[in-house]
């Protein structure tokens, strides 16, 4: 029941070439930054990554991005990241836009055994009705656009079929964990990350503190283990792009 290893690289070794990844956070926080930087590393490329957004240039999954690692994105938010745009239009990357609600449900549903479901979101838009270009020529033209999706009206209103999400591998970072691989996580650090690592068939997690199997309150505990497949203790040192506190005295005239 021991899930934990030595190293990042030990986490990631068996992430290769075209895998999946589902990857926690929310815009720059909650970021697995340690596991990114191992499977940069690491050289795997043609990687097909589901996560709310791509990091930045220099951060985050951005570092995949910037390396030509990545085949394809399943995101909802993709600005902030002029490499993003570059690779995109140049018809280098693809990418499938998805509600934010519904990636968040498409992974939990992956997690949940749960094939397909419903939701209002798209319905009218070209989410249902397909066209909305996924991968362009290069030349302006678009190459690869997104199909039309089942349609159905329930009690009155119209529903838009989505398909669960379920990935090879799943990376998250946690505030604390356990050796069993149950996981709390830390305020908006939690957004996606328990639902990604829900998503993937192999879970690794960064965790900042590792306690000992019991010393986790039943009712905090965010994910539990039986998601987890190995757990990487990171310390409390690792830099964090958006979660800083700057402390300075107050002036005469401020008070």
């Amino acid at each position: 029941m021991d899930k934990t290893v030595r190293t990042a690289t030990e986490a990631v070794a068996d992430i290769g070439d075209g895998a999946s990844l589902a990857v926690g956070g929310f815009g720059l926080c909650g970021i697995p930054s340690v596991l990114i930087q191992a499977v940069l590393d690491g050289g795997a490329a043609g990687l097909e990554i589901v996560s709310n957004n791509c990091g930045v240039d220099d951060w985050g999954l951005g570092l995949l991005l910037g390396a030509g690692r990545i085949r394809k994105m399943v995101s909802s938010y993709v600005g902030e990241n002029k490499e993003f745009e570059r690779q995109f239009l140049s018809g280098e990357l693809e990418l499938e836009l998805t509600p934010q609600g519904t990636l968040a449900e498409k992974l939990r549903a992956g997690g949940s055994g749960i094939a397909a479901f419903y939701t209002q979101s798209g319905v009218g838009t070209q989410v249902a009705e397909g066209g909305l270009p996924r991968r362009y020529d290069g030349a302006g033209g678009v190459a690869v656009a997104s199909p039309a999706k089942p349609v159905q009206a329930f009690g009155g209103r119209d529903y838009v079929l989505e398909e669960a999400i379920s990935t090879d591998f799943a990376l998250v970072h946690a505030a604390r964990g356990d050796r069993h691989g149950n996981l709390v996580f830390d305020l908006s650090a939690r957004n996606f990350s328990p639902l990604a690592a829900m998503a993937g068939r192999t879970t690794i997690a960064q965790v900042e503190e590792l306690v000992e199997p019991g010393e986790l309150d039943p009712d905090s505990v965010h994910l539990p283990g039986v998601y987890v497949h190995r757990v990487l203790e990171v310390g409390h040192g690792i830099t964090k792009r958006i979660e800083k506190r700057t402390v300075r005295t107050t002036t005469e005239s401020e008070r």
